[in-house]
């Protein structure tokens, strides 16, 4: 008691802390509930069960430390009660050698969603070359719940070795549906989707939408610092510094799902830009849809590390949002 006393003198001088760094977005309610327990309640999300409203987003795959990678992800995935995207399976329509790098359906165990992953210039090859039973037995061998797909035209005009789009997107994922019976998630990949885009969207009966709003790991600047003309990387910066936020993004959903008809994707995963449990808890509670929050370069981070590493970053997470989950109400 005396040692702790005397740290809360000494600390005391340190700890002041200005409003300017107050965050805004929430009223504390301190008066309202006990700690939280260690425990949390399922829900169903995706057609799978979850504990708390994580998600890994799709990231990497067909590297020499995917596997590991992967591996450490599926497990914390199924530790903690939430799902994950894999990074993109494009490796695997052609070449066998990167399975066990996907193979993780034993990992993360039955009950977690787990989704494959392909581009959209991918998509569209294969069905104008009458190929879609490739797709079906991707998610098939993988025992996937069902198929991300990335939506990436920026990243792909930028990539020196990208692939061009020839038909309009929506327009490939609408023929999509109309060849398979398993669950559809759409994603961009760090620049976000204006309302347009998210408008066609909601009246698909897609499985979900992912935002990888602007504010994360942007593939179109990556690709651009991959460039090595100078001239072509000044170029195209202007394009890698569009996009959409996520809470732009919730909004213009919120808007739409009041005033439409006929929203048929009713579940959001919230994405890009998300540093923290906090962040994840103020966009997923001022959705109208149900929805959870995605992060990937954290997860990567961590991953890479190691899986004990990887599991005290995610436990802290939880956590977190146990304790925001009981004290914050967001303010309108």
């Amino acid at each position: 008691m005396p040692d702790r006393k005397k740290e809360h003198i000494e600390l005391a001088f340190k700890s002041h802390i200005s409003t300017n760094e107050m965050d805004d977005r929430f009223y504390y309610e301190p008066m309202l509930n006990p700690h939280p327990p260690d425990t949390d309640q399922e829900f169903q999300f995706l057609g799978k069960s979850f504990r708390v409203p994580m998600w890994v987003s799709s990231m990497t795959g067909g590297t020499q430390d995917a596997r590991k990678i992967n591996e450490n992800l599926a497990r914390v995935c199924n530790a903690f009660g939430f799902g994950m995207g894999l990074g993109s399976c494009r490796s695997l329509l052609n070449d066998k050698r990167f399975f066990d790098d996907f193979n993780l359906r034993d990992i993360i165990g039955s009950n977690r969603a787990f989704f494959a992953n392909l581009g959209i210039s991918q998509v569209e090859r294969l069905i104008e070359m009458d190929r879609v039973d490739e797709i079906k037995q991707l998610v098939s061998v993988l025992q996937a719940d069902g198929l991300i797909i990335h939506v990436n035209p920026f990243q792909e005009w930028i990539q020196p070795e990208g692939d061009r789009i020839n038909t309009a997107p929506v327009i490939t994922i609408e023929r999509l549906l109309e060849k398979i019976d398993f669950p559809l998630i759409i994603k961009e990949v760090g620049q976000g989707m204006g309302p347009e885009s998210l408008r066609r969207l909601l009246h698909l009966p897609l499985a979900a939408i992912e935002f990888a709003a602007f504010g994360g790991t942007n593939f179109s600047k990556l690709e651009l610092m991959r460039k090595e003309n100078p001239e072509q990387r000044s170029a195209y910066e202007p394009l890698s510094k569009i996009g959409m936020d996520a809470l732009s993004m919730v909004n213009i959903v919120n808007d739409m799902v009041l005033s439409e008809q006929d929203i048929r994707c009713r579940e959001l995963i919230i994405s890009g830009g998300i540093k923290s449990f906090v962040d994840g808890y103020y966009l997923t509670e001022r959705s109208r849809l149900p929805a959870i929050y995605g992060q990937a370069s954290i997860f990567l981070q961590y991953a890479h590390k190691g899986y004990d590493e990887l599991y005290r970053y995610v436990e802290s997470q939880v956590k977190g949002w146990r304790m925001a989950k009981a004290y914050l109400r967001i303010k309108e």
